[in-house]
C-alpha cells in the first residue's frame, strides 16, 4: 500500500558566468551573453524552492506512512494527520505556484535574446545561436509538463487524504487512488528527467557558443 514520490528535479542553470571587458551593446554576441546570463540570475529564485519542496515532500511522506501503521480504532488520529497532510499539499501547491513564476519570468526574459540573434552577422553563428535558443525552448516546455503532472499529483493527494476522514473508507478505495496517484508519479519523473537532460544540453550548447563566438568568459565565484 505504498506509493512513490517524484525524484527532485535538478534542472537549473547552475553556472553563472562573467565577460572580461564587456561593455553592453557593443556586440550582438555581447547582447547574447548579457540576456542568457541575466536568465540564469532569474532562476535562482526557481532554484531556491528545492530545498523547501524537498522537505515538504519528505513530512508529507512521513505523514502517509503513519497513516498507514494506524488501524482504524485510532480513526481521530488519522483524521488529525489526515489533515496535517492537506496543510502540507497546500503549502506545496505554493512553493510549485512561486517555482512557475520564476521561471516564467526567466523565459520572458529569455525571449528577448531572438533580436539579437538575429542581428548575428555569421551565418553559422547564427545558426547556432538559433539551435541553442530552441533547445531553451524545449526546456522550458518540458518544465511546464513537469509542473502540470505535479499539480495533478496534488489533486489527488488531497483527495487521499480526504478518503483517509472517510470513517467507511475500503482497501480498495484506498488502492484506485493510491495507483492513480502511482501513475502520475511515473509521468513528474519522466518529465523530470526530460528537463534535467535538456538542462545538461542547454548548459553545454551555451558554453560552446559563447566559445565560437569569440568570448572571453570566467566562472563567477
Amino acid at each position: 500500500m505504498r506509493f512513490w514520490k517524484r525524484t527532485v528535479y535538478t534542472g537549473t542553470l547552475a553556472f553563472s558566468l562573467v565577460l572580461a571587458g564587456c561593455v553592453n551593446g557593443e556586440s550582438a554576441e555581447q547582447e547574447i551573453f548579457q540576456t542568457l546570463e541575466e536568465v540564469v540570475e532569474l532562476e535562482a529564485s526557481f532554484e531556491e524552492q528545492q530545498g523547501p519542496l524537498l522537505e515538504l515532500e519528505k513530512e508529507e511522506s512521513a505523514i502517509y506512512e503513519e497513516i498507514l501503521t494506524l488501524g482504524m480504532k485510532e480513526f481521530d488520529q488519522i483524521v488529525k494527520l489526515s489533515q496535517e497532510g492537506l496543510a502540507l499539499v497546500e503549502q506545496k501547491e505554493a512553493a510549485m505556484k512561486n517555482e512557475k513564476e520564476s521561471i516564467e519570468a526567466a523565459r520572458s526574459q529569455f525571449e528577448e535574446v531572438k533580436t539579437s540573434i538575429e542581428s548575428l552577422e555569421d551565418e553559422e553563428l547564427k545558426k547556432e545561436a538559433q539551435a541553442l535558443y530552441q533547445l531553451m525552448e524545449q526546456r522550458y516546455e518540458a518544465y511546464m509538463t513537469l509542473s502540470n503532472h505535479y499539480m495533478k499529483s496534488m489533486e489527488d493527494e488531497k483527495e487521499m487524504y480526504e478518503l483517509f476522514q472517510t470513517e467507511d473508507l475500503t482497501l480498495e478505495q484506498l488502492q484506485v487512488q493510491i495507483n492513480d496517484l502511482n501513475e502520475k508519479y511515473e509521468k513528474i519523473n519522466e518529465a523530470n528527467k526530460s528537463f534535467n537532460d535538456l538542462t545538461d544540453q542547454y548548459n553545454k550548447a551555451k558554453l560552446d557558443f559563447y566559445k565560437k563566438a569569440g568570448l572571453n568568459v570566467s566562472y563567477d565565484n
